[in-house]
């Protein structure tokens, strides 16, 4: 089996895990790609006794490894998405940063976890991506697409920006507010949630509009249509705004309108036969479980 390894740079604390890994999948007999930055990241901190190919960029591994492992939290997930796009290679996560919706294998008990991967005991779980274009400008050199969401935010503290959003080609609503996240069930549990948006079920067939500060209060988070098309056109006092996609952000003009909607692909997520969302939803957000006693 051939698996790509993807990384960002990570704390000493984690060393003894990454080699462990990486001596279980030579052991096993895998054919290991890692990701280039990550790479030379690791020749700095430990001598681990093999030499392996690299990659850095999307057409290298698209059609030449059958799954990727990312080392890391949610947000080292979400970069490992932007390189995979539209290439069907499927993705689990090895988490070792705090949360851990995406990247949901534990760092202190991967081994069953390869295992089951490489015996293909695991389920395929497909995640739709939103798409954000523009027809005046090029969005982040054609890599367009979010996982988590998309969001338009202020660009400086000066002051609010009014977001006048269309669906479909009518006015839903003109938010002044610091910014307007969209986002898809995946994302739902992330910048969303923390802004009061709604917890959505993969797979639901639906995205959430959700205000950030709005100024009016009676201003809430909306459910939408994943066949729905969204179209924003920003006011702002310093005639720019931030654009963000997923991990990726771009300073923006006014003058460019953007174009929301669901991305022509999917990303294959492995879940493993003990996993399932409710799962995740109790032990990640404590549910069922009585904090006083902690």
């Amino acid at each position: 089996m051939r698996i790509a390894i993807y990384g960002r740079e990570f704390q000493p604390s984690v060393i003894a895990h990454v080699k462990h890994l990486f001596k279980y999948l030579v052991g096993k007999n895998v054919d290991i790609w890692v990701y280039d930055p990550f790479y030379k990241f690791l020749t700095t901190q430990f001598e681990c006794g093999f030499s392996f190919p690299t990659y850095h960029k999307y057409e290298q591994i698209k059609d030449n490894v059958d799954l990727m492992l990312s080392l890391g939290g949610d947000g080292t997930m979400l970069s490992a998405v932007s390189l995979i796009r539209d290439s069907g290679i499927p993705i689990a996560g090895i988490n070792f940063g705090r949360l851990g919706f995406l990247a949901s294998i534990n760092k202190n008990d991967f081994e069953h976890a390869i295992d089951d991967i490489l015996n293909n005991r695991y389920d395929i779980q497909k995640r739709v991506l939103l798409s954000v274009e523009s027809e005046q400008i090029n969005l982040f050199q054609g890599n367009h697409y979010a996982l988590n969401d998309i969001t338009v935010f202020r660009y400086d503290s000066s002051a609010m920006i009014t977001v006048n959003a269309r669906i479909n080609g009518e006015l839903l609503n003109s938010y002044w507010a610091d910014g307007l996240i969209i986002a898809t069930p995946t994302g739902s549990t992330a910048y969303s949630l923390s802004c009061g948006g709604p917890i959505i079920m993969p797979e639901s067939g639906n995205f959430v509009i959700t205000p950030i500060s709005p100024h009016n209060l009676n201003v809430r988070p909306i459910v939408i249509s994943n066949q729905f098309t969204l179209e924003l056109e920003i006011e702002s006092r310093s005639n720019q705004y931030i654009l963000s996609c997923d991990s990726k952000n771009e300073s923006i003009d006014t003058s460019v309108k953007l174009t929301i909607k669901q991305a022509p692909f999917t990303i294959n997520l492995i879940r493993l036969p003990h996993e399932s969302f409710f799962s995740t939803l109790r032990e990640k957000l404590l549910w069922g479980i009585d904090v006083r006693n902690y």
